[in-house]
């Protein structure tokens, strides 16, 4: 569904932005609270939290992040599932979410209606309050971009930093062809997976992948070190090479660094009894750079998703 139309009277344009924020206030129903804790004044009203608060942001951009090809309501989706992968990759839980769109006034009633209803949908299913937001005219634009606060889920949050030389290399889930398979936008965020994960002393280190295990696994990889992957390993989605897993980006998987000591056979039995439909597998380790295994994947070859590059 196209997002523009050249209808003004079926645009946002045929509402203003009073009228046009009212419907977002029906749109999202009980996934937003009333003022003073949720949509309709200068700040929304948060309670205190109780443990490490966490905070990160995300958009989607029409032409970038999806298409025409791709349901308004899952584009809702995907706009939270993002910023919820963020919050796993960290072992946290959501609180509340602010959203800041910014469109121009020939989008479409009607496809903006199915936006917000998606992302109430995931709200409500994630038990995410939609607090607050602003909306502001742009010509040829249309990007929302969420704001999402959360709290660690237990004693800890794991960081990027943190892994040592020698340290295993497990992954979530299947990498590759997230665009051609509809992955970026039907994807999971591994919220309690990365919970999971966080509570086991075990795991030193642990991001998402969001813009190419190749690229993200850099931000792991400690000082004085190289990841050697076994590209016979790597759980490939159906039909991608070992390029694509590596490369593709938007898997919204995470990645871990296990400490070289651990009994990983059974953090992965007891990986399976908690998680029975979804694969943690080991991929490689970080080694000294100059004792890379012949055969094994060099990250450094590949390259994922970079903003701002020609």
């Amino acid at each position: 569904m196209h997002p523009f139309t050249s209808q003004s009277a079926a645009s946002v344009a045929a509402l203003g932005e009073e009228r046009l924020i009212a419907a977002i206030r029906r749109w999202l129903g009980p996934a937003s609270p009333r003022a003073p804790f949720g949509i309709g004044d200068d700040c929304a009203v948060l309670p205190a939290a109780r443990g490490r608060q966490l905070i990160t942001v995300d958009p989607v951009i029409y032409g970038r992040h999806f298409d025409a090809s791709v349901p308004p309501r899952a584009v809702g989706a995907k706009l939270l599932k993002r910023n919820l992968s963020d919050l796993a990759a960290m072992g946290g839980r959501p609180t509340a979410a602010v959203l800041a769109l910014t469109l121009d006034a020939r989008v479409s009633l009607r496809w903006l209606e199915q936006f917000y209803r998606g992302l109430a949908a995931c709200a409500r299913r994630y038990r995410v309050p939609i607090v607050g937001g602003d909306v502001a005219q742009a010509t040829r634009s249309l990007t929302a971009s969420l704001t999402l606060l959360g709290e660690a889920a237990g004693p800890r949050v794991v960081t990027r930093t943190g892994a040592q030389r020698g340290d295993q290399v497990v992954v979530t889930g299947l990498l590759g062809r997230s665009l051609s398979s509809g992955h970026h936008f039907r994807f999971t965020p591994r919220l309690a997976e990365g919970a999971w994960l966080a509570r086991r002393s075990e795991v030193r280190a642990m991001m998402d992948v969001s813009d190419g295990l190749a690229k993200d696994l850099k931000a792991l990889t400690p000082r004085g070190a190289a990841a050697a992957l076994d590209p016979a390993a790597l759980p490939r989605r159906p039909g991608a090479s070992v390029a694509q897993a590596c490369s593709d980006g938007e898997d919204y998987e995470l990645v871990c660094a296990v400490a070289a000591d651990a009994d990983l056979a059974a953090l992965l039995r007891a990986w399976r009894r908690a998680f029975p439909r979804t694969r943690l597998t080991p991929i490689g380790r970080f080694v000294p750079p100059d004792r890379v295994p012949a055969g094994a994947i060099d990250p450094t070859r590949f390259h994922g998703y970079e903003h701002l590059q020609r």
